[in-house]
Order: C-alpha cells, then structure tokens, then sequence
C-alpha cells in the first residue's frame, strides 16, 4: 500500500500594476516638454521681443528702444541677457531634466527586475529624485515672473505675455506631480500575490 502525503508549496508571484507603467510614461513625457521648454525663446514675448532661457530674440520691424535697455541690433537670436533670475531659473531646468531622467530610468528598472525587494527600492529612489526634479522645476517657474516684474519698468512695452515655452513647463510640472502620485499610490502590498500549490507525495 502506497501513502501518499498531502504537501503545500507557497510561492511569491510579483504583478506589474499599470500605474506603474503610466508613471514610466509620464517620466519620459516630462523628458521631451523639458527639451522642448529649454530649447525655445518663447517664454516672455511682447511686440518685436521674444526671450528665452538660453537666447532672446529681436523681430522685424521691432519698435526701439528695445527692452531692458539692449542696443539696437539686426532682426535676429541672441544670447540670453545676463541676469540672475534668466541663469537661475535656465540652471533649475536643466537640474529638472537630469533628475527626471535619472527618476524615469529608476522606474524602468523597476518595472523590469523580477525581484520585488529591488522592485520597491528602484521606486522609492525614482519618487524622491522625481520629487526633487518637480522641486527645480516650481521653483524656476515661480522665479521667473516674480524676478520679470522687478525689471517691467524696463521693458519699453506696454503689454507682456507668457510664451508658450513657459507653459509647456507647467504642463511637466503637472505630469512630474502625476508620475510621483502613481509611484506613491500604488502600494508594495498591491504587487505581491502568494500562490500556493498543493503537492501529492509519496
């Protein structure tokens, strides 16, 4: 006669959740609007003035005297004018990008290791550095204007506006929040499921 031993194997099955994929994609989302906001001069536009982070330019048939007391020159770019909230706020930025692109790759290496210990340590380093990238970018968006309004008397302008540049870094600054909310919301205990397997042994 044969016995035969009732045995229960248990073990740990790790499920990707889809929050954390969206939070990927956010990541790599902020990554393009940073490169985007960064390279362009359409962040403070009035007539015949248009300035960036890195460059500003002089349109045609731009009224003189031009803004913030710089010479007349040809209808073209030009490097961005020296002043300390222009270097600050272009510094903070490029900390943005860097930092959001270290978080976006820690979330990819979450995603894709299968041990859930290195799962959960690739997301918390990827929530602290995106919350110190959304961080650089609110503050250089806040600086910005607050710094602008203290030289408007310079402007030679009576109407100011904020380019589209500028709000394309409010709109990463909205999917960074997003990322780092969907990396916080869906919890550790939510991934891990325990199988269990009953075993017939002789």
């Amino acid at each position: 006669m044969i016995n035969q031993v009732m045995a229960t194997s248990t073990r740990i099955v790790v499920v990707t959740r889809p929050f954390k994929v969206i939070a990927l994609v956010c990541g790599l989302i902020v990554i393009v609007l940073m490169i985007m906001t960064l390279t362009s001069s359409d962040w403070l536009i009035a007539e015949g003035w248009r300035q960036g982070l890195f460059s500003h330019c002089i349109g045609e048939h731009a009224p003189t005297p031009l803004p913030f007391n710089v010479p007349e020159r040809e209808p073209n770019c030009y490097p961005a004018r020296d002043e300390g909230y222009i270097r600050t706020s272009a510094a903070l930025c490029i900390v943005t990008l860097v930092t959001d692109t270290v978080a976006t790759f820690l979330t990819a290496l979450g995603l894709r290791s299968n041990d859930y210990r290195t799962k959960f340590k690739f997301y918390r380093f990827a929530v602290y550095v995106m919350a110190l990238s959304l961080t650089s970018l609110l503050v250089a968006l806040i600086i910005y204007p607050v710094s602008f309004r203290s030289e408007l008397s310079l402007g030679n302008r009576t109407v100011w506006e904020f380019g589209w540049a500028y709000g394309v870094g409010w709109g990463a600054a909205i999917f960074l929040f997003g990322a780092i909310t969907l990396l916080l919301c869906d919890k550790e205990s939510e991934e891990i499921y325990y199988k269990e397997r009953k075993v017939m042994s002789t």
